[in-house]
């Protein structure tokens, strides 16, 4: 199963490494093999592009420190560490744009992995392939992986470079608006989307195929407000290729714990696996392939507890009961909060609460369900795309396109696996038009989708800190806008570092 992935990616180094005979406890990077040895066979060509995936383990990526950014930095999460810089850029308060934690690392390895794409997407054409099918699946994959780092790239500083070419440490690449990166992004993943398969063998689960191209092209339209090219995209799932391979599992729980990985719901999700326990910056075949998320986001005395959830969305939970006249179950799962076990019985990491009464934790990808401590080495897959987001986005899209009728059957999809009323029971007052439904719709995605690094892009998407009078009700939710820029903070930085080494750069907007 998804666990062949692992192993091909750990091969994959360890054939690379040890062909240029150095020991194995000083391996190089995985890059390092010069053209003149490397990138002759198939074989390499498949190591090349594993060495892309293993870019998904790294701190600054997916890892950990993206969190920050995308969940701790929106509505539903703040940070109370003691370390006060790290929390500072979770409150909008940038000083050092060369702060590696929150700004140049992720930065950095957002570009060594489009580095390591654009290797195989020069080299691997010149290798020659039994089988054409194989080659191009190959290279679908490395243009899938650039665009999705560009994706996040583009929500994060939005004017970056587009580096398209294996680069040198000479080079001074232009810097890009966003509209250039969107369409880089949509170049690349149409392109990936006319050669990978609709779904791949098992030994194969966890790379890209069709649903996970056609989630993200969406995704990038809708950031455009390009309703009409998101619909194509997404009507993949309901009248295309993907029309019933895809469903909501029966069980909320399951998409966030290690021991239904890859279920139906599932259309893409990063492999994570804790076979490794290694130094965090081991590059070669015995790297760290586990998620440090929980270690960082757990309550105080079980892990770091360097980001919290914040508690408003307990109460948006707790508004509406299912049709049985219970909370909301998508709260157990999603929040760890002081009345957790009064509520459903459930102990936090298996003891009572002892914390503040008005504090709360991001509990998806806890393992608090099997054991009751963290550390860095979590093997829970991350969703980057399950079917609930799906469906909830072409809601938006169809409402936004002036087809609200038609969007509420998707919305009420999502409700119902849960137990929850359809809209028209709780929410008729949604049904009346296109801005009452997008309200309502802004609140299911949270319920369904908190702390699933998808607020952001939500809130950007929105519009809802474009003026102040958008970004006040947010602060209302969370007191960390009250220090949001409007058309500053919409972005981050560039990092210092690479302005001063780069005449091509600018620094964004305010900074």
């Amino acid at each position: 199963m998804r666990r062949n992935l692992h192993y091909i990616i750990i091969i994959s180094f360890f054939t690379l490494c040890t062909g240029c005979k150095k020991d194995l406890l000083n391996i190089e990077n995985p890059n390092t093999p010069t053209t003149d040895v490397f990138w002759k066979t198939e074989d390499d060509a498949q190591r090349g592009v594993n060495a892309i995936y293993a870019m998904f383990y790294k701190p600054a990526l997916w890892s950990r420190w993206i969190y920050f950014r995308l969940d701790l930095t929106s509505d539903e999460g703040f940070s109370k560490s003691p370390w006060v810089e790290l929390g500072d850029w979770t409150r909008f308060q940038y000083v050092n744009y060369n702060f590696g934690e929150g700004n140049v690392f992720t930065w950095k390895d957002t570009y060594k992995a489009i580095f390591r794409c654009n290797q195989v997407l020069d080299n691997v054409p010149n290798i020659e392939f039994a089988n054409q099918e194989d080659k191009d699946k190959i290279l679908g994959q490395a243009k899938f992986l650039r665009a999705l780092h560009y994706y996040y790239a583009a929500l994060l500083w939005e004017n970056v470079p587009l580096v398209l070419k294996s680069s040198q440490p000479d080079d001074l690449p232009l810097q890009s608006t966003l509209p250039e990166v969107w369409a880089q992004i949509e170049k690349d993943l149409k392109e990936a989307l006319e050669v990978l398969p609709v779904a791949w063998d098992d030994a194969n689960l966890g790379r890209p195929n069709k649903g996970s191209v056609n989630a993200y092209l969406a995704r990038m339209y809708m950031q455009q407000h390009k309703w009409a090219e998101a619909k194509i995209a997404l009507d993949y799932f309901f009248t295309g290729e993907g029309a019933g391979r895809y469903s909501l599992v029966s069980n909320y729980q399951d998409n966030f714990t290690h021991t239904n990985e890859n279920n139906s719901e599932s259309v893409f999700e990063i492999q994570f696996s804790d076979v490794n326990k290694t130094p965090e910056d081991a590059d070669g075949p015995s790297q760290i392939m586990s998620s440090q998320r929980a270690q960082f986001f757990a309550p105080r005395s079980i892990g770091w507890s360097d980001g919290q959830a914040r508690y408003w969305i307990v109460g948006e939970f707790k508004k509406e009961n299912t049709v049985d006249g219970n909370l909301d179950p998508r709260l157990r799962y999603t929040l760890f909060y002081p009345a957790l076990e009064a509520d459903f019985g459930d102990k936090i990491y298996g003891r009572s609460w002892d914390w503040d009464a008005d504090e709360a934790w991001f509990r998806k990808y806890a393992r608090d369900y099997f054991r009751n401590n963290e550390d860095y080495y979590a093997q829970n897959n991350f969703r980057l795309v399950r079917f609930a987001d799906i469906l909830l986005l072409y809601a938006e899209v169809l409402n936004e396109l002036g087809n609200t009728a038609d969007a509420v059957q998707y919305v009420d999809q999502v409700r119902n696996r849960v137990g929850m009323p359809a809209l028209a029971v709780n929410h008729a007052e949604a049904l009346l038009g296109q801005d009452a439904f997008r309200e309502r719709l802004k609140v299911e995605r949270e319920l369904e989708l908190c702390g699933e690094s998808v607020r952001w892009a939500d809130l950007k998407r929105w519009g809802d800190l474009d003026d102040a009078g958008k970004v006040q009700a947010v602060a209302e939710r969370d007191p960390d806008f009250k220090n949001f820029v409007v058309g500053k903070h919409i972005r981050l930085p560039l990092p210092q570092i690479e302005v001063l080494n780069n005449p091509n750069l600018k620094q964004n907007s305010g900074y």
